[in-house]
Protein backbone atom coordinates (compact mmCIF):
# COMPACT_ATOMS: atom_id res chain seq x y z
CA UNK A 1 0.00 0.00 0.00
CA UNK A 2 1.13 3.76 -1.00
CA UNK A 3 0.16 6.97 1.13
CA UNK A 4 -2.91 4.83 1.92
CA UNK A 5 -3.93 3.71 -1.58
CA UNK A 6 -4.48 0.21 -2.73
CA UNK A 7 -1.70 -1.78 -3.29
CA UNK A 8 -1.00 -2.94 -7.36
CA UNK A 9 0.53 -6.27 -8.24
CA UNK A 10 1.97 -6.31 -11.77
CA UNK A 11 1.03 -9.86 -13.52
CA UNK A 12 2.38 -10.26 -17.22
CA UNK A 13 0.03 -11.04 -19.70
CA UNK A 14 -1.18 -14.60 -20.56
CA UNK A 15 -0.01 -16.27 -23.47
CA UNK A 16 -2.95 -16.70 -26.03
CA UNK A 17 -3.51 -20.24 -26.47
CA UNK A 18 -3.55 -21.59 -30.26
CA UNK A 19 -7.10 -22.40 -29.69
CA UNK A 20 -7.26 -18.82 -29.75
CA UNK A 21 -5.38 -17.70 -32.05
CA UNK A 22 -6.95 -20.16 -34.42
CA UNK A 23 -10.32 -18.52 -33.32
CA UNK A 24 -9.19 -14.94 -33.94
CA UNK A 25 -7.57 -16.20 -37.43
CA UNK A 26 -10.85 -17.82 -38.49
CA UNK A 27 -12.92 -14.95 -37.73
CA UNK A 28 -10.72 -12.50 -39.60
CA UNK A 29 -10.45 -14.74 -42.74
CA UNK A 30 -14.30 -14.56 -42.50
CA UNK A 31 -14.52 -11.01 -42.11
CA UNK A 32 -11.53 -11.08 -45.13
CA UNK A 33 -14.03 -12.87 -47.10
CA UNK A 34 -17.56 -11.77 -46.10
CA UNK A 35 -15.81 -8.31 -47.54
CA UNK A 36 -14.56 -9.23 -50.62
CA UNK A 37 -18.05 -10.68 -51.27
CA UNK A 38 -19.64 -7.67 -50.83
CA UNK A 39 -17.80 -6.02 -52.80
CA UNK A 40 -17.35 -8.89 -56.10
CA UNK A 41 -19.64 -10.74 -57.80
CA UNK A 42 -21.46 -14.22 -57.83
CA UNK A 43 -22.30 -15.99 -61.04
CA UNK A 44 -26.16 -16.58 -61.08
CA UNK A 45 -27.80 -17.73 -64.37
CA UNK A 46 -30.57 -15.41 -65.84
CA UNK A 47 -34.11 -15.27 -63.63
CA UNK A 48 -36.75 -17.33 -65.75
CA UNK A 49 -39.74 -15.62 -64.39
CA UNK A 50 -41.01 -14.00 -61.17
CA UNK A 51 -43.58 -15.27 -58.67
CA UNK A 52 -45.23 -13.99 -55.31
CA UNK A 53 -43.23 -13.72 -52.33
CA UNK A 54 -46.21 -15.62 -50.67
CA UNK A 55 -48.73 -18.53 -51.21
CA UNK A 56 -46.29 -19.55 -53.83
CA UNK A 57 -46.61 -19.09 -56.77
CA UNK A 58 -50.06 -16.90 -56.87
CA UNK A 59 -50.65 -15.13 -53.41
CA UNK A 60 -53.15 -17.64 -52.61
CA UNK A 61 -53.87 -17.50 -48.82
CA UNK A 62 -52.73 -13.76 -48.15
CA UNK A 63 -54.20 -10.34 -49.53
CA UNK A 64 -52.32 -7.08 -50.09
CA UNK A 65 -53.13 -4.69 -46.85
CA UNK A 66 -51.28 -1.95 -48.78
CA UNK A 67 -50.58 -1.21 -51.95
CA UNK A 68 -47.89 0.70 -53.41
CA UNK A 69 -47.73 4.29 -54.72
CA UNK A 70 -45.11 6.79 -55.80
CA UNK A 71 -44.04 9.59 -53.01
CA UNK A 72 -46.20 7.28 -50.47
CA UNK A 73 -45.42 3.31 -49.64
CA UNK A 74 -42.57 2.29 -52.00
CA UNK A 75 -43.36 -1.39 -51.76
CA UNK A 76 -46.61 -3.99 -50.95
CA UNK A 77 -47.35 -5.11 -47.19
CA UNK A 78 -48.76 -9.00 -47.48
CA UNK A 79 -50.93 -10.47 -45.17
CA UNK A 80 -52.56 -13.99 -44.54
CA UNK A 81 -56.14 -13.44 -44.76
CA UNK A 82 -56.29 -14.76 -41.24
CA UNK A 83 -55.75 -11.52 -40.05
CA UNK A 84 -53.61 -9.94 -37.16
CA UNK A 85 -51.48 -11.96 -36.31
CA UNK A 86 -52.30 -15.36 -37.53
CA UNK A 87 -49.37 -15.44 -40.74
CA UNK A 88 -46.04 -15.16 -38.01
CA UNK A 89 -43.50 -17.46 -38.72
CA UNK A 90 -45.76 -18.17 -42.61
CA UNK A 91 -42.94 -19.06 -45.05
CA UNK A 92 -41.67 -15.76 -47.50
CA UNK A 93 -40.40 -17.21 -51.04
CA UNK A 94 -37.65 -15.23 -53.31
CA UNK A 95 -39.48 -13.99 -56.00
CA UNK A 96 -36.91 -15.14 -58.74
CA UNK A 97 -33.50 -16.64 -59.18
CA UNK A 98 -31.13 -14.12 -58.09
CA UNK A 99 -28.13 -13.78 -55.26
CA UNK A 100 -28.66 -12.66 -51.86
CA UNK A 101 -26.86 -9.13 -51.54
CA UNK A 102 -28.26 -7.97 -47.74
CA UNK A 103 -29.27 -10.41 -45.04
CA UNK A 104 -29.27 -8.26 -41.85
CA UNK A 105 -31.15 -7.40 -38.70
CA UNK A 106 -30.75 -3.37 -39.71
CA UNK A 107 -32.93 -2.70 -36.76
CA UNK A 108 -35.01 1.03 -36.45
CA UNK A 109 -38.27 0.51 -38.36
CA UNK A 110 -36.87 -2.43 -41.00
CA UNK A 111 -35.63 -5.21 -38.30
CA UNK A 112 -34.33 -8.22 -40.85
CA UNK A 113 -34.52 -7.60 -44.31
CA UNK A 114 -33.39 -9.42 -47.01
CA UNK A 115 -32.48 -8.09 -50.25
CA UNK A 116 -32.18 -10.57 -53.56
CA UNK A 117 -30.40 -9.17 -56.93
CA UNK A 118 -31.76 -10.83 -59.75
CA UNK A 119 -30.72 -10.83 -63.65
CA UNK A 120 -33.18 -11.03 -66.36
CA UNK A 121 -34.02 -10.55 -70.11
CA UNK A 122 -36.47 -7.89 -70.68
CA UNK A 123 -38.88 -7.18 -73.08
CA UNK A 124 -36.30 -5.41 -75.60
CA UNK A 125 -34.35 -8.44 -75.25
CA UNK A 126 -31.29 -6.80 -73.08
CA UNK A 127 -30.50 -8.13 -69.68
CA UNK A 128 -31.16 -6.16 -66.75
CA UNK A 129 -31.59 -6.67 -63.16
CA UNK A 130 -33.72 -5.39 -60.13
CA UNK A 131 -33.77 -5.78 -56.62
CA UNK A 132 -36.41 -7.36 -54.67
CA UNK A 133 -36.59 -6.35 -50.51
CA UNK A 134 -38.49 -8.53 -48.02
CA UNK A 135 -38.79 -6.68 -44.54
CA UNK A 136 -40.02 -7.11 -40.79
CA UNK A 137 -39.14 -10.65 -41.35
CA UNK A 138 -39.37 -12.64 -38.14
CA UNK A 139 -36.43 -15.10 -39.11
CA UNK A 140 -33.51 -14.68 -42.13
CA UNK A 141 -33.02 -18.35 -43.48
CA UNK A 142 -30.43 -17.11 -46.38
CA UNK A 143 -26.46 -15.53 -45.95
CA UNK A 144 -24.73 -12.56 -48.39
CA UNK A 145 -23.75 -14.29 -51.15
CA UNK A 146 -26.15 -17.15 -51.80
CA UNK A 147 -27.46 -18.04 -54.84
CA UNK A 148 -31.34 -18.13 -54.68
CA UNK A 149 -33.87 -20.11 -56.64
CA UNK A 150 -37.43 -18.96 -57.76
CA UNK A 151 -39.67 -19.80 -54.67
CA UNK A 152 -36.58 -20.92 -52.61
CA UNK A 153 -37.27 -20.30 -48.77
CA UNK A 154 -35.67 -16.78 -47.87
CA UNK A 155 -37.29 -16.28 -44.29
CA UNK A 156 -40.38 -16.11 -42.19
CA UNK A 157 -43.18 -13.64 -41.73
CA UNK A 158 -42.67 -11.45 -38.96
CA UNK A 159 -43.74 -7.91 -37.20
CA UNK A 160 -40.63 -6.43 -36.53
CA UNK A 161 -40.42 -7.88 -32.97
CA UNK A 162 -43.76 -6.69 -32.06
CA UNK A 163 -43.45 -2.87 -33.47
CA UNK A 164 -46.43 -3.79 -36.53
CA UNK A 165 -49.02 -6.55 -37.21
CA UNK A 166 -47.20 -9.44 -38.33
CA UNK A 167 -46.89 -8.52 -42.51
CA UNK A 168 -44.17 -8.94 -45.11
CA UNK A 169 -42.88 -5.47 -46.76
CA UNK A 170 -41.84 -6.06 -50.25
CA UNK A 171 -40.24 -3.58 -53.15
CA UNK A 172 -38.90 -4.23 -56.29
CA UNK A 173 -36.56 -1.50 -56.85
CA UNK A 174 -34.92 0.00 -60.10
CA UNK A 175 -32.29 1.00 -58.88
CA UNK A 176 -29.43 -0.57 -57.60
CA UNK A 177 -27.46 2.01 -55.52
CA UNK A 178 -30.42 2.05 -52.72
CA UNK A 179 -29.81 -1.13 -50.78
CA UNK A 180 -31.03 0.56 -46.90
CA UNK A 181 -30.27 4.00 -47.97
CA UNK A 182 -33.82 3.91 -49.15
CA UNK A 183 -34.59 8.15 -47.40
CA UNK A 184 -31.58 9.39 -50.39
CA UNK A 185 -33.68 8.62 -53.17
CA UNK A 186 -36.25 9.64 -54.93
CA UNK A 187 -40.10 8.09 -53.65
CA UNK A 188 -40.87 7.44 -57.15
CA UNK A 189 -41.11 5.40 -60.64
CA UNK A 190 -37.55 6.42 -61.59
CA UNK A 191 -36.53 4.51 -58.58
CA UNK A 192 -39.43 1.77 -57.76
CA UNK A 193 -41.53 -0.90 -59.57
CA UNK A 194 -45.18 -1.78 -58.36
CA UNK A 195 -44.44 -5.45 -57.26
CA UNK A 196 -47.57 -6.66 -58.41
CA UNK A 197 -46.89 -5.00 -62.52
CA UNK A 198 -43.59 -5.60 -62.13
CA UNK A 199 -44.04 -9.81 -61.34
CA UNK A 200 -47.21 -10.24 -63.82
CA UNK A 201 -45.59 -8.62 -66.42
CA UNK A 202 -42.57 -10.92 -65.77
CA UNK A 203 -44.25 -14.62 -65.34
CA UNK A 204 -42.14 -16.36 -67.93
CA UNK A 205 -38.66 -15.17 -69.27
CA UNK A 206 -36.12 -16.56 -71.81
CA UNK A 207 -33.38 -17.77 -69.87
CA UNK A 208 -30.35 -20.55 -70.52
CA UNK A 209 -27.96 -22.22 -68.45
CA UNK A 210 -25.38 -19.39 -69.19
CA UNK A 211 -24.10 -17.92 -65.87
CA UNK A 212 -23.55 -14.11 -65.64
CA UNK A 213 -21.69 -11.90 -62.75
CA UNK A 214 -24.06 -10.39 -60.06
CA UNK A 215 -22.11 -7.37 -58.85
CA UNK A 216 -22.23 -7.30 -55.02
CA UNK A 217 -22.26 -3.90 -52.58
CA UNK A 218 -23.33 -1.29 -55.44
CA UNK A 219 -24.89 0.43 -52.67
CA UNK A 220 -23.46 3.13 -50.55
CA UNK A 221 -22.14 2.29 -46.68
CA UNK A 222 -25.31 2.34 -44.27
CA UNK A 223 -26.55 3.21 -40.99
CA UNK A 224 -29.24 3.95 -38.62
CA UNK A 225 -29.12 7.98 -39.63
CA UNK A 226 -29.22 6.83 -43.35
CA UNK A 227 -31.82 4.04 -43.26
CA UNK A 228 -35.72 5.26 -42.63
CA UNK A 229 -36.62 5.58 -38.96
CA UNK A 230 -39.58 3.80 -40.17
CA UNK A 231 -40.06 1.73 -43.68
CA UNK A 232 -42.92 4.29 -44.89
CA UNK A 233 -41.24 7.30 -44.48
CA UNK A 234 -37.74 9.79 -44.70
CA UNK A 235 -37.11 12.91 -46.60
CA UNK A 236 -35.77 12.39 -50.40
CA UNK A 237 -33.44 14.10 -52.80
CA UNK A 238 -33.37 13.61 -56.49
CA UNK A 239 -30.91 11.22 -57.98
CA UNK A 240 -30.28 9.48 -61.10
CA UNK A 241 -31.92 5.92 -62.05
CA UNK A 242 -29.14 3.25 -61.98
CA UNK A 243 -30.32 -0.08 -63.78
CA UNK A 244 -27.54 -1.06 -65.16
CA UNK A 245 -27.77 -4.31 -67.61
CA UNK A 246 -25.13 -7.46 -67.63
CA UNK A 247 -22.94 -8.03 -70.78
CA UNK A 248 -24.22 -10.58 -73.11
CA UNK A 249 -20.75 -12.10 -73.47
CA UNK A 250 -20.09 -15.09 -71.31
CA UNK A 251 -17.07 -15.20 -68.65
CA UNK A 252 -14.29 -13.83 -69.52
CA UNK A 253 -10.98 -12.03 -68.55
CA UNK A 254 -12.60 -8.93 -69.22
CA UNK A 255 -15.24 -9.26 -66.85
CA UNK A 256 -13.55 -7.93 -63.45
CA UNK A 257 -12.15 -4.76 -65.58
CA UNK A 258 -15.99 -4.57 -66.38
CA UNK A 259 -16.97 -4.48 -63.08
CA UNK A 260 -14.31 -1.89 -62.26
CA UNK A 261 -15.10 0.85 -64.68
CA UNK A 262 -18.90 -0.21 -63.88
CA UNK A 263 -18.25 0.86 -60.13
CA UNK A 264 -16.70 3.93 -61.00
CA UNK A 265 -19.76 5.21 -63.19
CA UNK A 266 -22.45 3.96 -60.46
CA UNK A 267 -20.50 6.25 -58.13
CA UNK A 268 -20.27 9.20 -60.50
CA UNK A 269 -24.23 8.55 -60.82
CA UNK A 270 -23.84 8.46 -64.95
CA UNK A 271 -25.76 5.07 -65.73
CA UNK A 272 -29.48 5.74 -66.15
CA UNK A 273 -32.64 2.97 -66.85
CA UNK A 274 -32.24 1.33 -70.01
CA UNK A 275 -28.56 2.25 -70.82
CA UNK A 276 -26.67 -0.61 -72.81
CA UNK A 277 -22.95 -1.19 -71.43
CA UNK A 278 -20.31 -3.35 -72.63
CA UNK A 279 -17.15 -5.15 -71.32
Amino acid sequence: MTNGGPAFTFSPPRPVSWCGGLLFFGLLLLATLSQAQSTGSVRCQLADGFDFPVGKPNGDGYYKSRGYWPNGHLGEDWNGKGGGDSDLGAPIYSTARGVVIISENIGVGWGNCIIVRHAYRDETGKIAMVDSLYAHLQQRLVKVGQVMEKGQLVGTMGGNNGMYLVHLHFEMRKNLRIGMNRSQFARDNTNYYSPTDFINKHRNLQTNFQKYPIPMGLFAPYGRSLADARSDGGDTVKVPTVTPNLPDAGPSADDEDFWSKLRSRLKQSKITEGEKTQP
